[in-house]
This record gives C-alpha cells, sequence and structure tokens, in this order.
C-alpha cells in the first residue's frame, strides 16, 4: 500500500464537498446573470412613471417600432397591447398613459379598456384609465404604470 499525498490548494484540515463545489458555482453564475442585468438607460432618467414625451431621436439609434398611432387610442378608452404586456389610455384628449397589463389580483393578463376603467375578466378587477388605480375589487393594488414615448403622433414604450 502506497500513502497518498495530499495536493489539494485548501488548506489542511478542510474537505471539497459535492456541496461546497455546486454553491460555488451556482454564486458564480448568479454573479454573471446580475451583472448582465444593469443598464445605463435607468441613468438620470427623471420622467413620471406611465408617460413620457420626447420629440428628439434616442442617442446611439433610431427610436423602436411605434406601438400605435394617438388615433389608434380612443379618448376615454384604451387599447391592450398583449404581446407587449401594456395597455394604453387616453383619459382626456392629448394625455396618454400606459400600465402593466398584469391585473394585480392573480397576475391574469387585463382584456378590454371599456366605461373609463381596464378591465379583468379573471375575476373583475377594473382599473382607472387615468392613474391605474383600483376602481373594483377584488384587486387591491393599483396597475403600475409603464413608460411610453410620445413622438408626434407615434406612441412608443420607452
Amino acid at each position: 500500500m502506497t500513502a497518498s499525498r495530499d495536493t489539494s490548494p485548501l488548506p489542511t484540515g478542510h474537505r471539497l464537498t459535492r456541496r461546497t463545489v455546486v454553491a460555488a458555482v451556482g454564486a458564480g453564475g448568479l454573479a454573471a446573470a446580475l451583472t448582465g442585468c444593469g443598464s445605463d438607460d435607468d441613468k438620470g432618467s427623471s420622467a413620471p412613471a406611465g408617460e413620457e414625451r420626447d420629440t428628439a431621436p434616442e442617442e446611439g439609434g433610431a427610436a423602436g417600432a411605434a406601438l400605435a398611432r394617438t388615433a389608434d387610442i380612443p379618448v376615454g378608452g384604451g387599447k391592450v397591447f398583449k404581446d407587449e404586456g401594456v395597455v394604453v389610455t387616453q383619459p382626456e384628449k392629448g394625455t396618454f398613459k400606459a400600465f402593466s397589463n398584469r391585473c394585480t389580483h392573480k397576475g391574469c393578463p387585463v382584456t378590454n379598456v371599456e366605461g373609463g376603467t381596464v378591465n379583468c375578466a379573471c375575476h373583475g378587477s377594473k382599473f382607472d384609465i387615468a392613474d391605474g388605480s383600483v376602481r373594483q375589487s377584488p384587486a387591491t393594488s393599483p396597475l403600475p404604470a409603464a413608460r411610453i414615448r410620445v413622438e408626434g403622433d407615434a406612441i412608443r414604450l420607452a
């Protein structure tokens, strides 16, 4: 029988276990993922939530595709954009707001805008088109605001 020599870089008395390896790999992956989540776009933004008016083109490239035309959003109503995850409303002529299209009660997508409210068909919650506040329960929290830009007659996600 030959004696084995410990060539581990760990200090004497410490063992490298499967749990230690898995934890180290997980922590490294988490750090990499979090690094990718940062954005320079958030620096210095002080525009109010829900609406941003901007007539100048974005720095570093052309603005994104238009979500809708201002004429597509009826005064006193709105339109749900399922794929983009937002609902855009026009509570007063020329005032455009945007909110998440997910009901704050159980996360169902809102289905339509009618009668001055954004409506969820799952459980009947209704939200005000001007500020996203709850007009009818069971939801107890307002719809979160989303950011949009109105450029001429185009409405774009900000």
